[in-house]
């Protein structure tokens, strides 16, 4: 069991980037491996590709008693607009954990009581070669970050949705952690 009480994570972006599969893995990875209560809900648009889109996963160690977020604890933003959108659903001290080349936020910009962390995702995908995985790379930045999920859970899970793709997605998450390890 985690030391979470209650953690809202919601990952956005475009079709086609990985989101509605990181907010499944993550769910997972918490409810069957660590013993979490768990939910996740998603939203996305008509297009199969390109469309805005949206994964909410909350954690808890009691009953979640509300299906929607009511309290963004870390906003994943994998597009511009997603950070636009629901940057202000982020409570007071959470996080932004933003994909560095598709969302370019200056220190200006930073909302003052917000932590922000830029991952290259995109880049670090393709540098394992599997541009696919950036969205794997954001799970490792988010693990890095919170108590609410451990590498060893999310590996278990990438390995039952990925089993033919296990070994790049892990090299994905171990990337994300050591990205965010070097913003700390």
């Amino acid at each position: 069991m985690s030391n979470i009480s209650h953690v809202e994570i919601r990952v956005a972006g475009y079709g086609g980037q990985g989101v509605i599969t990181a907010g499944y893995v993550l769910a997972y990875a918490a409810t069957i491996h660590r013993g979490l209560y768990g939910l996740m809900t998603q939203s996305y648009g008509p297009e199969a590709r390109g469309g805005a889109c949206r994964s909410d996963v909350i954690l808890s160690n009691k009953p979640i008693e509300y299906p929607k977020l009511t309290r963004v604890d870390y906003l994943v933003a994998l597009s511009l607009d997603a950070y636009s959108t629901f940057i202000d659903n982020v409570r007071p001290k959470g996080a932004v954990i933003h994909e560095a080349s598709l969302v370019k936020i200056s220190e200006a910009e930073h909302i003052p009581d917000l932590r922000y962390y830029p991952v290259a995702a995109i880049e670090a995908a393709q540098e394992l070669g599997n541009p696919l995985a950036a969205n794997m790379v954001m799970l490792g930045a988010v693990q890095a970050l919170t108590d609410a999920i451990d590498l060893d859970a999310l590996k278990k899970a990438v390995e039952v949705r990925f089993p033919r793709f296990k070994r790049v997605n892990f090299k994905a998450l171990e990337k994300g952690v050591e990205i965010v390890s070097t913003l700390l």
